[in-house]
């Protein structure tokens, strides 16, 4: 029996061969995943809104979009100020 690695789990998901998301887009209020995309998630930033889905515009893509832009991405490290202490 071989080694499960990462590599090889990711190989089985159906977004295999697909960079990860950097943004995952929550729609409807809801300020959960629902057991979307949890793997290729870890390091995606969140975007909740309570626009729902139909109603979700290309205004309300920017308006993520640049919510987006705004943010530090840290891939799971602990920010510097935290480990100080």
């Amino acid at each position: 029996m071989g080694t499960l690695t990462e590599e090889i789990f990711a190989s089985y998901l159906d977004t295999a061969g697909l960079a990860p998301p950097d943004l995952i887009i929550r729609t409807s209020g809801e300020k959960r995943i629902s057991n979307f995309l949890l793997w290729q998630g870890a390091y995606a930033e969140f975007y909740f809104t309570d626009t729902l889905w139909p109603d979700f515009s290309r205004d309300e893509f920017l308006l993520a979009v640049r919510d987006y832009q705004q943010r530090e991405r840290r891939f799971g490290a602990v920010p510097a100020r935290l480990d100080a202490r």
